[in-house]
């Protein structure tokens, strides 16, 4: 039996407006495709900072560093990439946080990680600032998942160690930067151990001063060695003053004694000499020269003293007035 298609007008009325969008749909469909497929191939094109290298991985494994610029690559999952800054010098806060920065900065203390103890059993608030940078970006961005949390911790650690390895007194004064270089050379050779790629630019000791609850004790100490130090100078300053004072005296005094030494020898010598001479006059003419040394002793013993002789023949009293014959006073 033949079959025979029946004529509706009004569903081919219908179907009429379907034909003539189905251009439309298509066109749509073709450009949400195209964006997909361009946001898909997108994925490999990146970009690098002045600063940063770009590490680009295939299939998950390292391949090649790309330096600053823009570079593509083939999209992912075949090729993927990680930005990894190598200029910029990166600050790890110990002990404190940086709440607002700008030209009026503030901070708040954590006391749990400022708080130390010394060797002899004090306890010191510490603030420290680490500064470093990425020097292998290779290792930092495969070896590694957090660079900042490491160089924190591990200098945190060592921090500690070299504080409990000196006094209070040493921490506050003379070993607090030898304790800073210490720490930032321990770090760095820690960190190369664990093959990080991360290089330690400096440790910087910010704040070093006693808790809170002990900061009056401390000072009344403090005071009490300013003012030992203090006496202590004043003493130095006197002995300055004064050894080197008696030291002159006492060389004056020495030269003194050492010129009358030479004095009294040289005058010594000179008599040995004159009674030498004397001798041998004695030997060769004993009399005269034995008159000679009783008239000089006579001569010698009447200038200094006032004599009057007085002799005595047959019955007359002569008096013979010596001062006046050598011209002496007549009384």
């Amino acid at each position: 039996m033949a079959e025979y298609e029946v004529f509706n007008p009004e569903e081919n009325k219908n179907q009429e407006p379907k034909r003539r969008q189905t251009p439309h749909i298509k066109t749509i469909v073709s450009i949400i495709i195209i964006i997909l497929i361009g946001i898909y191939l997108s994925t490999g094109v990146y970009q690098v900072g002045s600063s940063e290298v770009a590490l680009v991985k295939t299939f998950g494994k390292y391949q090649t560093t790309q330096g600053p610029g823009i570079h593509i690559h083939a999209p992912i999952p075949f090729q993927s990439h990680v930005i990894v800054d190598t200029r910029s010098v990166k600050k790890v806060e110990i002990g404190f946080r940086t709440t607002r920065g700008g030209s009026n900065p503030t901070y708040s203390t954590l006391d749990q990680e400022s708080n130390m103890i010394t060797g002899d059993e004090n306890i010191l608030h510490i603030e420290a600032v680490v500064q470093y940078r990425i020097r292998d970006p290779e290792k930092a961005a495969f070896r590694i998942i957090d660079d900042y949390n490491l160089v924190k911790f591990t200098t945190e650690s060592i921090l500690r160690e070299r504080v409990a390895l000196s006094n209070i007194d040493d921490v506050l004064t003379a070993e607090r930067d030898s304790i800073a270089m210490k720490t930032a050379e321990l770090v760095q050779e820690t960190l190369d151990l664990y093959d990080s790629g991360i290089m330690v630019e400096s440790v910087f000791l910010q704040d070093v001063t006693p808790p809170d609850s002990v900061v009056a004790a401390f000072d009344d100490v403090n005071n009490a060695k300013q003012d030992r130090e203090k006496i202590i100078n004043e003493a130095n300053r006197y002995s300055n003053d004064i050894l080197p004072r008696a030291e002159g005296e006492a060389e004056q005094i020495l030269r003194q004694a050492e010129s009358y030494a030479f004095e009294q020898v040289a005058d010594a010598e000179g008599e040995t000499q004159r009674f030498l001479a004397i001798l041998d006059e004695y030997k060769n003419s004993e009399d005269v020269t034995r008159k000679r040394l009783i008239l000089d002793a006579i001569n010698d013993m009447l200038q200094s003293s006032k004599i009057k002789v007085i002799s005595e023949n047959d019955s007359t009293l002569k008096l013979l007035n010596l001062d006046q014959i050598l011209g002496g006073d007549s009384k």
